[in-house]
């Protein structure tokens, strides 16, 4: 039986565009760039933690795994 296939992963060269339009919506700063995806991936992490709190355990079939602690949560 062949393996399923994968996901196509994004062009290399779409990745190279999208990290340019990142760098400049930021002004040029490559560091800034870098917060501001991280803090965007922050709030999208936070969605996704608060619509699977909103989903029940019988819709998804028992696909979502229990919510895991953060390591820099779980050093305190």
């Amino acid at each position: 039986m062949p393996a399923a296939p994968r996901p196509a992963a994004p062009a290399e060269r779409d990745l190279e565009l999208a990290a340019d339009q990142a760098i400049q919506a930021c002004g040029g700063e490559a560091r800034e760039a870098v917060k501001a995806l991280i803090v965007a991936n922050g709030f999208l992490e936070a969605e996704i933690e608060e619509l699977r709190t909103k989903v029940s355990t019988g819709y998804a079939r028992g696909r979502l795994s229990p919510t895991r602690q953060r390591k820099d949560e779980t050093d305190v």
